[in-house]
Formats: C-alpha cells, structure tokens, sequence
C-alpha cells in the first residue's frame, strides 16, 4: 500500500487532489475499482474512462470529468511502468540449494542465490548474489551468471555462456545453442565446430523461446538494456547494441551488426552480416538485405524507406483497375496508330 503523494514522487509528478489517499492497487481502467491506481493516455479508451472506479490517475493533463484524484505526469504510460512494480508480486523463492538440484562441486554459488529443485549446475559455474535459478534450469560448464539475474523454468544455457546481472531470461529459450555453420563437400553438409559463447550484459531481458546461438569464433554478445519478445532467434557471432528491442518472431542472420536502440518489429528477417545503424527502425514482416542508416525508418521486403513503402502498398489494391486502364489506353494507342497508318 501507498500513498499517492508516495507514488507521485517515484514518477516525479504533480498530485492533483488528494494525494493522502491509499492505492493497494494498480488495474486498466475498465478493471480497476476503489483503492486502485489506473492510467490514461489513448484516447481510444475514453469510454472506460467515464465508466471507470478508480480511485486515482496517472494522466497527461487533468481530466476535468474524472472525480478522484490525479497525478499528471509527461508519459503515462512510462508511470504505469514504475508504478506498476510497486504492486507486482515477488518470483517465488526458493532458500537456498535444494538437495533435488544437481550442482558440481567445482561450481561456486553466491549468497543468497536460490537454486530450484531439479537444476543442474555444471563443472567450474558460477552463479552470482542473489540469483534464481527455477525447475528445470540446465546451467553447463564454466558458465557466468550475474548478481539478481533471474532464469525462468526450462532454460538452456550451455558452456561457457556469460549472463550479466540482472538479466531475466524467460523460460524455454536456449543460450549457447551452436550456430548454424556448414561447409559443403559435394553433396554432403560438413559441421563447422561452433567453438565460441554467448555473451549477455546487464539488464537485458531475453523472452520465452529464443534461441541464441554461439559464435563459431569469438563472441555472440548481447549488450546492455537489450530487450527481446518471445520466439525470437538470433544467429552466430550477432552484435546487438545497447538498448535495442526485438519483437516475437524476429529472425537475425549470423555476423549482423544491429546498432543501439534500434527497434525491429515482429516477424522481421536480417540477412547474415548485415549493419544497422544506432536508432534505426524496421517494420513488421521486413526483409533486411542491405545495410540500414542510422536514425533511418523502413519497412517491407526488400525494405525501403517507411514512407514508400506506404505509397506502394496503397497502389497495391488498385492495381487490378490500374491494369485493366493500361489495356484500354493500348487499345485506343493501337487504333490511333493504324488510323494514322492510312494514306
């Protein structure tokens, strides 16, 4: 329970109204009911906002048909976010090493790290301060993970893989999966031996299903504040810059160069060796075959920039009429050419 003065100093707002009143909640506000904080910043939801019973918002601007209380902040939604980890509930827990995990002896764990019943813990792991491990967690040999990193049921992190702190990682992806490397002798695939890691910065959130592979030399590295959606794949010997988000179904071939804050939307493909620049922004369903400047918006497949690719998805619907015009029009041409062609 807090107070909303309480929260508007954690979102650096302006109460307007009551701000003695308890929040013990936070709900959408078709959802919420006495007690509850809920927020407003798309107009579209304007009709549960008449109806809504919270007793307080995160607004933009005061809205003078609401009744309770108000905290006006910038961004809302960027409110909801901090306001809302004042009310979610803790990961369960578990003290300590359960006696159903399997951890080498060679491995050391940190203080205060809770390791799950049926985990295993490789030869010479580390598991840093404070972190947990959940059922099911496969840690192999020499991997590093970081002080408050969370790995959720299921998760493959093979040897050698470095996680940093306060990395999420959410169930059923696979660290450290070998790349997708082959020779061809003839007919025949020879493996290439994928000999490298993955490597995961701090506070990166890696969502459920992803398979990030190793490198076949060196480093597949994740940097800091990377965030992905769920079912993503990212390819051997993948740079990822700081602060970037990838969306579910997103595809990065191996050796792309993906700059800092960029942001790829869901079911984008990246050609191998590819470079993307710092904030660039690619589309859903965009097929990346060439490098992409910075700051630069496209979409489609190959992708152009965002704008054309408008403009030529609009013509799209029309080009049954415009075809059948261009027929006409070279009906009547060819009847002007023969007349002309008289004596």
């Amino acid at each position: 329970m807090s107070t909303l003065n309480e929260i508007a100093d954690l979102v650096g707002g302006k109460v307007v109204g009551d701000g003695g009143v308890s929040i013990i909640g936070i709900q959408s506000l078709g959802e919420a009911s006495q007690g509850d904080i809920s927020f407003f910043s798309d107009r579209r939801y304007r009709e549960d906002l008449e109806k809504t019973k919270a007793s307080a918002l995160l607004v933009s601007t005061v809205i003078d048909s609401f009744n309770g209380s108000q905290i006006v902040v910038s961004n809302p939604a960027l409110a909801y976010a901090r306001v809302a980890g004042l009310f979610a509930p803790s990961p369960p827990g578990f003290s300590g090493v359960s006696e159903h995990a399997v951890v080498q002896k060679s491995s050391k764990i940190g203080r205060s790290a809770s390791i799950h019943p049926m985990v295993y813990v490789g030869e010479e792991a580390v598991i840093g301060d404070d972190a947990t491990l959940y059922p099911g967690v496969f840690v192999g040999d020499r991997v590093r993970i970081g002080c408050k990193t969370v790995i959720y049921p299921n998760v493959s992190i093979m040897c050698d893989c470095v996680v940093g702190d306060e990395v999420i990682i959410h169930a059923g992806t696979v660290v450290g999966s070998d790349g997708f490397g082959y020779a061809r002798d003839g007919v025949k695939s020879v493996k290439i031996p994928q000999i490298g890691y993955v490597q995961i910065d701090d506070q990166v959130e890696i969502g459920a299903n992803n398979t990030i592979d190793r490198a076949a030399l060196g480093k597949t590295w994740i940097k800091r504040g990377v965030k992905t959606d769920n079912l993503v794949h990212i390819a051997h010997n993948v740079v990822i810059g700081e602060d970037t988000i990838i969306l579910a179904l997103a595809g990065i071939s191996g050796s792309a160069d993906i700059g800092r804050e960029v942001i790829i939307a869901g079911q984008a493909g990246v050609i191998d060796h590819a470079k993307i620049g710092d904030r660039a922004m690619i589309g859903a369903k965009s097929g990346v075959i060439k490098p992409i400047s910075s700051g630069e918006v496209v979409s489609g497949f190959p992708t152009m920039p965002h704008p054309l690719w408008l403009r030529t998805r609009k013509l799209l619907s029309r080009l049954p009429e415009l075809n059948e015009r261009i027929r006409e029009l070279e009906k009547k041409l060819e009847l002007l050419e023969k007349h002309h062609e008289k004596p």
